[in-house]
């Protein structure tokens, strides 16, 4: 995570409502949205606070998503509820970091995944369709492109018709 955040609580949210969702404004966020703040900022933590503690306190509003001064609101009375400083989950949500996907679930390197990921041991038509470096070469290995030139598969005299005379 990122150390120091983007300076105040509601550039925060802000930047957290837009995250995941292309058609976000900015100025209001989702329940979804709030818990992955928290458990970027470390508040969730399935002991003090969980996500059901955070779903009662947001489904008090009756809507979807709510804007930023309601959004305020609704840390005041997690924390009140939660027995906690409301300043302090407030920093805490300021200081975790514009939202990333760190810890997100990494490639595997142990056993046989490596060895079944090494496309260098690849054999047969599945060698094709991959480059020297290892990298896919997408549509273009995996089609059979039909050659329709008029001629027969196999056909070995190709183009020495105008040639032969």
């Amino acid at each position: 995570m990122a150390a120091g955040g983007s300076g105040s609580l509601e550039a925060q949210f802000e930047a957290f409502s837009k995250f995941g969702d292309s058609r976000s404004d900015g100025k209001t966020i989702t329940l979804t949205q709030s818990d992955k703040w928290m458990k970027q900022a470390k508040l969730i933590d399935g002991k003090k606070i969980t996500t059901t503690d955070t779903g009662i306190q947001f489904n008090k509003f009756k809507s979807k998503n709510i804007d930023y001064k309601t959004f305020v609101k609704y840390l005041e009375e997690l924390a009140s509820v939660k027995k906690m400083d409301a300043n302090d989950l407030k920093t805490r949500l300021v200081d975790c970091g514009l939202p990333g996907t760190s810890g997100a679930t990494k490639a595997v390197k142990t056993g046989g995944v490596d060895r079944l990921t090494d496309t260098s041991k690849y054999t047969g038509s599945h060698k094709e369709r991959f480059d020297a470096s290892g990298k896919g070469k997408g549509l273009e290995g995996r089609a059979d492109i039909a050659d329709n030139s008029g001629y027969v598969q196999g056909y070995k005299e190709k183009d020495t018709y105008e040639k032969k005379k």
